[in-house]
């Protein structure tokens, strides 16, 4: 057995869900006194690990900050940190300290025929904050795995790799009217008519699908809120409406057309970008790693949900994603990660960090 479990504890114990200032501290401390590697801390906080040389980069990819913790979750100034059952129990368990921990062991230890990185990205959970930062100032390896969850996702106690992932876009469409008194409706512009215009319009529009490494990805589109009028005898002249787009590679909800409807607006208040790997070979490279870190047989998937990939893919760096976390562990209040599961996303990170570049 590795340290990856007592790492994980020691993580996960640092509270990073406003300020991620200790746990980048604990990371950097360990790197710089377990490796020899050359790291560095960025004005955003990110703190990014270097060593060996080749034709080309690759990078193990986490974030150290987390979403508030529950109350349960916390005792004085630390995080309650639990083992039960194989098990370790805690805010940031899985999401993803125990990735982080896997990955920084992996990396301690590779012998990597390539220019191996570590990085954990800060605001990861507030959108991207420290992946992007990190970019603007030149961060940009050849590959990237990035360790957010993708355990039984095709099957039971098994660890996949995952080649894509959905973005979300969320926007507001406002419709706009002319108030007036309510008994004389006829003598203004009802704007809650007019959103329910522009609901009907986004209610009738086709999901976008695309097709990665034979995978198939699916994104959605629904309205989930909306807000208008002021008193019971007005006619409302604003109403606003909330939109949840879930993008695919390469295809977008064409959400723009609703403002063929006079008096409508829209405008985009996030855009997480999604993520495709573009390269197959290395997809399965990573994938063969998986398979010999575990007995059952991984295989290539999607995952629904956005991570720091898509701003890496988006920025020119092939990605794949693969980690501890399970379907429904991420910001719960029994947050928890398998030990066994951290043990074989070490073996699969190592094997990946001496597997890419070699050939």
């Amino acid at each position: 057995m590795t340290d990856v479990a007592d790492l994980t504890r020691e993580l996960v114990a640092i509270p990073s869900h406003e300020d991620e200032t200790a746990a980048g501290d604990a990371i950097e401390a360990w790197l710089r006194r377990e490796t020899d590697a050359d790291v560095t801390r960025d004005d955003a906080g990110n703190v990014i690990a270097r060593k060996g040389t080749g034709d080309v980069s690759f990078a193990l990819v986490g974030h150290h900050d987390v979403v508030p913790p529950a109350d349960r979750q916390t005792e004085g100034d630390s995080y309650v940190v639990e083992e039960r059952d194989g098990r370790l129990y805690g805010r940031g368990t899985a999401d993803m300290k125990g990735s982080v921990a896997a990955a920084m062991c992996a990396f301690r230890d590779a012998d990597p025929a390539c220019e191996l990185l570590f990085v954990s990205f800060v605001g990861e959970e507030i959108g991207g904050v420290g992946a992007r930062a990190a970019i603007d100032d030149g961060f940009a390896p050849d590959y990237a795995l990035v360790g957010e969850g993708s355990t039984n996702y095709t099957g039971d106690d098994v660890t996949d790799v995952v080649v894509a992932h959905k973005g979300r876009r969320g926007s507001t469409i406002v419709a706009h009217g002319e108030a007036t008194h309510a008994s004389v409706p006829e003598s203004g512009v009802n704007a809650v008519y007019r959103a329910c215009d522009a609901v009907d319009l986004v209610r009738e529009m086709a999901f976008p699908e695309a097709e990665v490494l034979g995978n198939e990805v699916q994104g959605s589109v629904a309205v989930t809120g909306i807000d208008g009028g002021s008193a019971w005898n007005v006619i409302p002249d604003r109403c606003e409406i909330t939109v949840d787009e879930r993008t695919v590679p390469g295809e977008r909800v064409a959400l723009e057309a609703v403002e063929e409807i006079e008096g409508v607006e829209w405008t985009v208040d996030q855009d997480l970008p999604p993520m495709e790997c573009d390269d197959e070979a290395f997809a399965d490279t990573v994938l063969a790693a998986a398979r010999d870190a575990q007995a059952n047989a991984p295989e290539l998937t999607t995952k629904p949900h956005a991570t720091d990939a898509g701003w890496l893919s988006q920025a020119g760096t092939t990605c794949v994603v693969a980690g501890a976390s399970e379907p429904g562990e991420a910001h719960t209040e029994s947050e928890s990660v398998s030990i066994d599961v951290l043990e074989r996303c070490y073996r699969l990170y190592l094997n990946a960090a001496e597997s890419v570049g070699a050939d």
